[in-house]
């Protein structure tokens, strides 16, 4: 045995102390910054988010604020706090972010927590989500654009939840600007003083120092004690390789940190804290988060289902359960548009159902089940907040996957009540009763409504509501809250608005309008199943539930474009479109023929019709014994887009 002298005894005992303490990937350590923050009292904390219609510069504003507090490096990487391939790519914001910064202000350091939140609104439940942990929002307004029907939406959500709003005009530098219109529209709308607005351009960094300052003086600082139990709100979470289910939350009162035992209300699991920190840009390790503060906590050992991660859930300390009232937490959000997908090569099942458990990881608002298809195979019926949602969700699968996918047109939901009161939800179309069951044990069908708010130039108000009648909607409100901007408001079913209503109502508004929508009810609707028949056979992966004054246009619209994709056969193919036991729409492929009379040439008429019989009757047995094969490829092409 060699020996080991003391010196060297020491060394290894010390690489042995950093390997066993050696951080998880992901995890930074800054002390000067811990003990800036150990010091700031929770009357110097300031949480705000930035609200704003799709595009009006919130990521932009979040990396100049992130540059002027030091908390990146200037000029370097692009709208940091977008994390997603295609949310850089899109330039838009699909998840809410955050960030802790340190800011001095006249000597005294603030601890700021800024949130950059989503503007379109399939992705509301994350701005709403984002308020619950902030005492203030920067209301952010595009000044080439103006208020926008998004802005409205978030105007009021925000008011809702009695946060303190803090109006900001982007874009100033735009040659196209109009600062004074949108503060006008900024005080007739939502009744803020434009004398408190900060005019900025986050592109050029002009005068954004001046909103911090501001955030400052009229945000309120959070309310809350560091003495009594914990009690802290779970606001979001994601999942890690290394540490599990990471949770982002709110500490209203108490303190945590590594090594305290906690337990959650709604789950009644307990845990122990393995971490705890802030996003600083990235995962920051902190040794206590307290009353006021928003951060991450990580568990030891970790949370491996994200199911257990319920957003909005109330978590204390364990024996302190009795003390803490749970917090109201949030409305889980629905699914309300749903598609069917199926690999495009059955032998991809296994690796896209991977990529598809990877992504619903770190979004809980898809949901997905197993489904199969005679034409297309196996896949699942995947459920969705809104057609952005589902958009952005294939293009995640395909960039960061690799997969390749056929994708359905999207649907909505539908609801079914029969004679003896049951009330069923039908998602597939396929399971939709046909028009033989609808006259027998059906009392009611019913569709969803949503009430659309559409903001919009005065000069196309016209068309506009021809294409809001032209969906069956139901107009409810129209006010000018400028002598040029128009808000108008509809009822629309949300079967028409999935099928590209706001593509529509921009190409007729020149990109001018916007759009917002919530939920409004469940109407009584004529609605019927349309199926696709080849042969009389219906194609099970092509059914669609429509308006019954919808059904023909749409069913010849289906047969004419199947038609192209579909081979010619030895026999006739009848392709059809049927609204229940209806057909609305026909279109036959002719066979191959052969030249039967070719050989004759100087004949007599009977015996020419003797073989044209002979040929006719041979096609009939042929057509009675063939069954058409229709390709993938066929299939494929009649769904794209």
């Amino acid at each position: 045995m060699v020996p080991v002298d003391l010196k060297t005894s020491s060394i290894l005992a010390i690489m042995c102390k950093a390997k066993i303490s050696e951080p998880a990937p992901g995890t930074h350590y800054y002390n000067d910054e811990m003990a800036r923050i150990s010091e700031i009292p929770l009357e110097r904390f300031r949480n705000f988010c930035i609200v704003a219609h799709v595009d009006h510069g919130k990521s932009t504003l979040s990396d100049r604020l992130l540059e002027l507090t030091g908390t990146i490096a200037p000029g370097g990487n692009k709208q940091i706090l977008d994390k997603l391939d295609v949310e850089r790519e899109r330039g838009i914001t699909v998840k809410a972010q955050t960030c802790s910064m340190i800011y001095n202000h006249r000597g005294e350091d603030y601890l700021l927590h800024l949130v950059d939140t989503p503007g379109h609104v399939d992705f509301r439940a994350e701005v709403s989500r984002s308020y619950a942990s902030c005492g203030g929002a920067l209301l952010l307004v595009d000044a080439s654009q103006g208020v926008q029907a998004q802005t409205v939406a978030n105007f009021y959500l925000a008011f809702a939840q009695g946060l303190r709003l803090v109006p900001i005009i982007n874009k100033i530098d735009l040659p196209s600007a109009d600062s004074p219109r949108a503060l006008e529209q900024m005080k007739e709308t939502f009744e803020l003083d434009p004398s408190k607005a900060v005019l900025v351009s986050a592109k050029t960094g002009l005068n954004v120092e001046a909103i911090l300052p501001t955030v400052i003086d009229q945000v309120p600082a959070p309310v809350g004690n560091h003495l009594k139990p914990l009690k802290l709100l779970l606001v979001d979470s994601w999942y890690s390789n290394y540490k599990g289910v990471i949770l982002l939350v709110r500490i209203f009162d108490g303190q945590v940190k590594a090594g305290d035992h906690i337990t959650s209300f709604a789950t009644g699991l307990r845990y122990i804290v393995g971490e705890v920190g802030i996003m600083y840009p990235d995962q920051t390790r902190q040794t206590l988060l307290r009353a006021g503060q928003v951060g991450y906590i990580y568990f030891n050992p970790g949370m491996k289902r994200s199911q257990e991660a319920k957003v909005g859930d109330t978590y204390t300390t364990v024996g302190a359960e009795k003390l803490v009232e749970p917090l109201a937490g949030f409305e889980e959000p629905k699914a309300m548009v749903f598609v069917a997908a199926f690999p495009v090569d059955q032998s991809d099942y296994a690796h896209l159902e991977d990529s598809i458990n990877q992504i619903t990881l770190n979004d809980r608002s898809v949901t997905f089940q197993k489904e199969s298809s005679e034409a297309l195979g196996a896949g699942w019926r995947l459920g969705f907040l809104g057609s952005l949602h589902c958009s952005v969700f294939e293009d995640r699968l395909r960039q960061e996957h690799g997969a390749s996918i056929i994708i359905t047109p999207p649907t909505v939901p539908f609801k079914v009540i029969w004679k003896d009161s049951k009330e069923e939800t039908i998602t597939n179309p396929a399971e939709f009763p046909d028009g033989g069951t609808a006259h027998t044990g059906i009392v009611e069908l019913q569709e969803p409504y949503v009430l659309a708010t559409i903001a919009l130039p005065q000069e196309y108000l016209g068309k506009v509501i021809e294409l809001c009648e032209g969906n069956r909607g139901e107009q409810k409100e129209l006010h000018f809250f400028t002598a040029t901007q128009v808000v108008l408001k509809y009822d629309l079913p949300m079967a028409h608005l999935v099928d590209d209503f706001f593509g529509k109502l921009k190409s007729l508004t020149k990109g001018y309008a916007s759009l917002d929508y919530e939920e409004s009810a469940w109407r009584k609707s004529n609605i019927i199943k349309l199926q696709l028949l080849v042969n009389k056979e219906p194609v099970d992966a092509v059914a669609r539930v429509v308006h019954y004054s919808q059904a023909e246009r749409v069913g010849r619209q289906w047969v004419t474009k199947f038609k192209q994709h579909v081979d010619r056969q030895m026999f006739e193919v009848v392709i059809q479109a049927a609204a229940g036991r209806r057909i609305v729409a026909r279109e036959t492929i002719k066979p191959f023929r052969k030249d039967v009379l070719s050989k004759l040439h100087a004949s007599d008429i009977s015996r020419r019709r003797k073989l044209l019989e002979k040929q006719k009757e041979g096609r009939k047995k042929l057509r009675a014994v063939g069954n058409i094969s229709v390709g993938q490829e066929a299939f494929q092409a009649f769904l794209a887009k």
